[in-house]
């Protein structure tokens, strides 16, 4: 994988606010391109036309379209962690509302383009960063789910270990692959259906 790493890697990491804009008109024009023609049709040139910039001058921040699918699919995994997990209302009674709380934070995550999340599943190639940003992630949301948990009184199971980790892939896997293509089940029946799914399995029913 190393030879492939290097392929995948960004060539410049910005240090300077008028680079770092630059950086983000190309994976901005890029997201609108893969989706406007698709992954086989989204190339470097289209990507630096749409972005207003040479293609020399895409090339100084990124080898190839690959690398670049590959920081957009970073970032949006990086963008993954539960939001307003430490405000939660805790309370005995509110379990279904934590659980709503987990499920539509993941759907809210995906929601901004299904075409261009369907091609990133499906299209962008695995780097070393790339693994690593979604093992980070993983442990932070594990954490994160176990310690809500660990402090609602309304909990039932006693492996909280386990039980955090089946509930994220449940929640994040089904998220994924719904909101990818919601024609399959729809938005609200995902969330009713996840939310029902899990509190039962939290309460021990």
């Amino acid at each position: 994988m190393p030879s492939a790493d290097r392929r995948l890697q960004p060539r410049r990491r910005p240090r300077q606010v008028r680079a770092e804009l630059t950086r983000e008109r190309i994976l901005t024009a890029a997201a609108h391109v893969f989706v406007e023609f698709g992954y086989a049709a989204g190339t470097t040139n289209r990507i630096a036309e749409r972005a207003r910039i040479s293609i020399g001058s895409l090339y100084q921040y990124f080898p190839n379209k690959d690398a670049v699918l590959a920081e957009l699919l970073i970032r949006h995994v990086d963008r993954g962690v539960w939001r307003g997990a430490d405000q939660l209302d805790l309370s005995p009674g509110s379990l279904e509302a934590t659980v709503r709380a987990l499920v539509r934070d993941a759907i809210d995550n995906h929601q901004d383009d299904p075409q261009l999340l369907r091609i990133m599943i499906e299209e962008a190639p695995l780097s070393q960063e790339l693994l690593d940003t979604i093992a980070r992630h993983g442990t932070q949301r594990v954490a994160q789910v176990r310690d809500v948990l660990a402090r609602h009184p309304d909990v039932g199971v006693a492996d909280l270990d386990t039980a955090a980790e089946l509930i994220l892939t449940t929640v994040e896997l089904n998220t994924h692959k719904v909101m990818a293509d919601p024609r399959t089940i729809g938005v609200d029946a995902l969330e009713r259906e996840l939310v029902g799914m899990v509190t039962r399995y939290l309460r021990g029913d």
